[in-house]
């Protein structure tokens, strides 16, 4: 384990430690797991069966009388802290959530379990990224090195040159979908580095190497479309597949993002959530000429992005402003392209202090307030036109221009659209430069996708975005489980293999059903295209909401509970 520096202890038990547990006193005939209300499962020893009952006695010299069917066997002390939970004798629920338990309490977040890598988010930085790291699970096979998202890369890596295109799936809102994406690409980054020197610093174009570049995108991509929600300090609100492409000898030759943004966060949070990222990061007051330039003082003096919390004890938002200002200059933006992102930012921000009224003995809305002015200035129009758009659009009626009337609450709806509608334009103006960036010309031989949607989550209020997000990750679990259980079941049965057929959780089959399949489905503008947003559109948005809203994800109970019990040591 020299070779992993001092990460080691991070990765794999001490061989001090094995052996202990090697010599460890151990009956597998009273050695037992059993049910408790308060502690999901406790360690115990077997004293009877009887009856269908079975009385254990648990550590402190209790004794406790349960069904027997609440008792599960434990694993001898030689397979504490396993890496492979698929190599333990008795794989039942306590085995599993004990040995990540066991192993997370050490700081292990990465094991294996068959086919998969489970990862429990510690919320903590670990030092098992660094350089050292990277060049010790480099051509390694999974069965040489211990779990690791780096292993995984590695094999996705290997498989692709030999065999084919490789994508890589990373899980739901908090178990740290992004975090270990940064690491997915850090990886490849590093591992298959062109080698090619550095661009000089010219304005608009590249400002580091192409490695540098596809690690760059994150902070600038994350600033913009990251945000705290009430599982999640920084969770991903936009969904994104990263092409990593590579040429004939493994070099990375370029990348290219997609992305799908959730527009509604940029007017609308819950109190216990926040808005993107930049909007807090630009009021730090780290450049304070950005303050003068964007007139703006504190975030509490702008309702749209106030309307939740302002700050994140888990974020430093000084820290991340630097590394997105770094990232923007590395992407190859110009200087004047920087500071026109800034005031596009700051005019959104603007956009939720317009104030209109009413004529009098008129329901004409007419501005109330200077706000439209700031606004004017920083998009770079003019202030009388913009309001005249608002308050007065002109409509086209058969072959005629006219100018139509607005209430109050549809100048203050169109408000909310528009600054919208800027918010979602940059950012994707953004991705687009960015594409441009990593597009080398070079010529492409393979790639790996990695995908980082935005994750399963529950709100108190539930968008029709949200919704979508939902139905998207139940898709993709439905798929996993088909392809990864199901089929594989299906194999068993072909080879006479004597198997008991197990759900593995298809529950939700019925609510994708009921969204895909219903009378409008058979639309024939509908099925040109599956991943259409307009079948979720014509069906009631509220009934649809709470139908998702009230479905829980397919999990089991009590494994949830266990999870929210391993995200502290």
């Amino acid at each position: 384990m020299e070779a992993y520096g001092p990460a080691a202890i991070y990765l794999r038990k001490p061989e001090r430690e094995r052996i202990e547990a090697q010599a460890a006193p151990f009956d597998a005939k009273t050695a037992y797991f059993v049910v408790d209300p308060d502690e999901m499962y406790l360690k115990g020893k077997l004293v009877k069966k009887e009856g269908g009952k079975a009385t254990v006695e648990i550590e402190g010299g209790k004794t406790v009388t349960v069904k027997e069917d609440d008792i599960h066997p434990r694993n001898p002390p030689k397979f504490d802290k396993i890496e492979d939970m698929a190599m333990m004798t008795h794989l039942n629920e306590p085995c599993v959530l004990y040995n990540l338990k066991d192993r997370f309490a050490s700081w292990m977040i990465y094991t294996y379990s068959g086919l998969f890598c489970v990862v429990v988010n510690p919320y903590k930085w670990l030092p098992v990224y660094d350089a050292v790291v990277v060049g010790a699970y480099r051509g390694k096979k999974r069965i040489e090195a211990p779990p690791h998202i780096f292993s995984v890369s590695d094999n996705a890596y290997q498989f692709m040159l030999t065999r084919e295109n490789q994508s890589i799936l990373i899980g739901e809102s908090g178990a740290g979908k992004t975090v270990n994406t940064k690491r997915v690409i850090q990886y490849f980054a590093t591992i298959a580095m062109t080698g090619s020197k550095k661009a000089e610093p010219v304005a608009g174009k590249m400002q580091g190497s192409l490695e540098d570049q596809i690690i760059a995108a994150n902070p600038l991509l994350e600033a913009y479309g990251n945000a705290k929600t009430v599982r999640n300090d920084n969770s991903s609100r936009f969904g994104k597949f990263i092409r990593i492409h590579f040429g004939t000898s493994g070099k990375l030759a370029s990348a290219d993002i997609e992305t799908l943004l959730e527009k509604s966060r940029v007017t609308f949070q819950l109190s216990a959530e926040r808005s993107y990222h930049i909007f807090y990061q630009l009021m730090t007051g780290h450049k304070p000429e950005l303050l003068a330039l964007l007139i703006t003082t504190n975030p509490y003096d702008y309702h749209m992005i106030s309307q939740g919390e302002v700050t994140v004890k888990s974020i430093n938002d000084v820290e991340e402003f630097i590394a997105t200002d770094t990232a923007i200059d590395i992407l190859g933006f110009t200087a004047d392209e920087k500071i026109n992102i800034y005031k596009l930012t700051g005019a959104v921000m603007h956009h939720g202090n317009m104030k209109f009224k009413q004529k009098q003995r008129e329901e004409q809305a007419e501005p109330d307030g200077t706000e439209a002015d700031k606004i004017a200035y920083l998009l770079g129009l003019n202030s009388a036109d913009m309001l005249k758009a608002l308050c007065y659009p002109r409509v086209k009626v058969g072959n005629e221009m006219v100018t139509k009337g607005q209430t109050v609450p549809q100048v203050n709806n169109a408000v909310s659209a528009l600054c919208k509608s800027v918010y979602e334009k940059m950012f994707l103006w953004m991705v687009i430069r960015i594409n441009e960036m990593l597009d080398t010309k070079q010529a492409r031989a393979f790639f790996i996708g990695v995908l980082d949607i935005a994750g399963f989550e529950i709100f108190d209020f539930n968008s029709l975005e949200q919704l979508c997000i939902n139905f998207t990750n139940e898709k993709l679990q439905q798929f996993f489980n088909h392809h990864m259980f199901v089929l594989e079941q299906e194999e068993y049965k072909k080879e006479g293999i004597e198997w008991e057929f197990i759900d593995f959780g298809m529950d939700l089959a019925a609510c994708i059903e009921l969204i895909e399949k219903s009378q409008w489905a058979s639309s024939p503008s509908l099925k040109r295209s599956a991943c259409s947003p307009k079948p979720l559109i014509q069906l009631s948005r509220t009934s649809m909401i709470s139908i998702l809203a009230r479905v829980k994800p397919m999990r089991n109970p009590s494994l949830e509970r266990a999870k929210l019990r391993l995200t502290s040591p």
